[in-house]
């Protein structure tokens, strides 16, 4: 401290002025000043806790608080119930946040009544698995934001994607979520593509609205759902999400509704017909959904045995050509992750 107060004086001296040697050493104005004139130690000093403050809660009458709360919470009833009760009766000894202070400092909190949360009195909700071997057996679908440039606002994009295949089978660009939307696209995949078994989504209101149950039983569709606060349930539709915000075109912001409508519209049938997609052998999810990838798998075999045959030295043992799997689902592996 002796040194920095020389290096303090020395650069006032040099500079002409305390303020900017303050500064320089990094010293503040206060801690300065204090040390020109400190205050006298206290020889046996109390801790705050212990001062007697004129607003000090008596410890006679924390004790009294404290045994009324221990009671209350054995007969089940909340700090606020025992102090307006207490209140109640004319008796007033400390305002209501000392009174859940005191709580607090209670070591015995056994007696506490434990309130139950949504969460944890919820039943469990079965764990969604399912499992196509085709295309038209799987769809899900989900609804993602799209950034715009005023805060607080966001377009939203519906998207259908059918599992297997990786097509996207239905997509609109609206200014909110809304469940005749949802129907108005359901109806539309429908008649283009017709009718899948199953169709999966989380668990907003829109996916769970009664005009989509409606619309599904009367096509003999089945409908799932996600699992609350389970992030994994819906990996298809989050992987499409993905694939297109990662897009090295993708905007970012949209000024305007038409604007992620033309986004959209440019997006999915590159994702269609020109995306080679990692999860299905890096073909497109066209080739997937309509069998013509079997036309470029014997395409690429025929090219890899070539270059095989070439340079044998480059391998340990003869390559096969990657092919799209026969079997995807939804929590149907222990490992559920989905490349794109």
């Amino acid at each position: 401290m002796t040194l920095e107060n020389e290096l303090v004086a020395e650069l006032t001296s040099a500079t002409g002025s305390q303020r900017r040697a303050l500064a320089i050493t990094g010293v503040a104005r206060s801690t300065w000043q204090y040390r020109q004139t400190p205050r006298p130690r206290v020889s046996e000093p109390i801790p705050q806790k212990e001062r007697a403050y004129l607003s000090r809660i008596s410890t006679a009458d924390r004790t009294v608080i404290a045994t009324k709360i221990t009671a209350g919470w054995k007969a089940g009833n909340a700090v606020d119930h025992t102090f307006a009760s207490t209140w109640d009766a004319g008796v007033m000894l400390a305002g209501r946040r000392s009174w859940w202070r005191i709580a607090a400092d209670i070591e015995d909190q056994s007696a506490r009544p434990v309130v139950p949360t949504r969460r944890g009195s919820r039943t469990p909700r079965v764990k969604p698995v399912l499992i196509a071997t085709r295309p038209m057996h799987v769809w899900s679908w989900d609804i993602t934001d799209l950034r715009t440039q005023w805060r607080g606002k966001a377009f939203k994009a519906y998207s259908i994607i059918d599992i297997w295949s990786r097509k996207i089978v239905g997509f609109r660009v609206e200014e909110r979520e809304s469940d005749h939307l949802a129907v108005e696209m359901f109806e539309t995949a429908f008649r283009q593509h017709g009718t899948p078994k199953f169709v999966h989504a989380d668990s907003g209101p829109a996916m769970r609205s009664d005009a989509l149950a409606v619309l599904f039983s009367g096509l003999d569709v089945t409908k799932t759902h996600n699992r609350p606060y389970v992030s994994n349930d819906n990996p298809y539709s989050e992987s499409e999400f993905r694939t297109m915000k990662y897009r090295p075109n993708y905007p970012g912001t949209f000024d305007n509704l038409d604007a992620a409508r033309d986004h959209l519209n440019e997006y999915v049938p590159w994702y269609n017909t020109s995306h080679k997609h990692s999860g299905i052998a890096l073909f497109s999810p066209q080739e997937a959904h309509d069998g013509s990838w079997r036309r470029a798998h014997s395409k690429r075999d025929l090219a890899l045995q070539k270059y095989h045959r070439k340079h044998p030295e480059r391998f340990r043992a003869r390559p096969t050509t990657p092919a799209p799997a026969g079997i995807v689902g939804i929590n149907h592996l222990p490992d559920t992750g989905v490349k794109n």
